[in-house]
């Protein structure tokens, strides 16, 4: 058989290589027509008797190797995504979880418990206040502020409800505090 006609013969099967390679048909096509071209000019160095099949296989995927690093090299810098120029190293996550872990743990225990069975178990809250035996709302509040407490913490803000909860006790200590003639009164001598 000849060259031109072994060639022929095993184009079905380097189309099937290439598409598995390429995972497209245009460029399946395209690559086996390189991979072919390549072959006829290299007919010289084929040696007559020898596997056929596997020279030509051969080809087709260096081919293929050729062509992805050079698509490589030459890729616009702007086209790609952010995404692919940096990643979050896996030991931020390991941070981010010990931070997390050790805010839970400052939360007082029973909040702790309801966040816990609610969000990690998936029970529902009917079900927590039975088994914390307490009422619905009171199991709804205490999730809510657990999360909202983790949330403050977690994004380095001033818990919310502690800030207004401070703002007036102070605002009612300075009324309780100050005397007829709006000085304050706690006991302390004034000059």
């Amino acid at each position: 058989m000849s060259f031109n006609d072994q060639l022929i013969a095993i184009m079905p099967k380097l189309r099937v290589q290439a598409l598995a390679l390429t995972r497209n048909r245009s460029a399946a096509d395209d690559l086996v027509q390189d991979a072919v071209c390549n072959a006829l000019a290299a007919h010289a160095s084929f040696v007559p008797g020898t596997n056929f099949p596997a020279w030509m296989h051969r080809i087709v995927r260096n081919k293929f190797i050729s062509t992805l690093r050079r698509r490589r090299d030459i890729t616009d810098i702007n086209a790609l995504p952010e995404a692919a120029f940096a990643t979050n190293p896996a030991h931020e996550d390991r941070l981010v979880l010990k931070e997390l872990g050790r805010a839970m743990m400052r939360l007082p225990a029973d909040h702790r418990e309801a966040l816990v069975m609610v969000v990690l178990q998936g029970m529902s809250y009917e079900a927590l206040a039975e088994a914390t035996s307490c009422a619905i709302g009171t199991a709804k509040s205490r999730v809510f502020r657990a999360r909202r407490q983790l949330e403050a913490w977690l994004l380095g803000e001033v818990n919310p409800t502690t800030e207004a909860r401070s703002r007036t006790q102070t605002s009612r200590l300075l009324e309780a505090g100050s005397g007829e003639d709006g000085k304050l009164a706690f006991g302390v001598a004034s000059d």
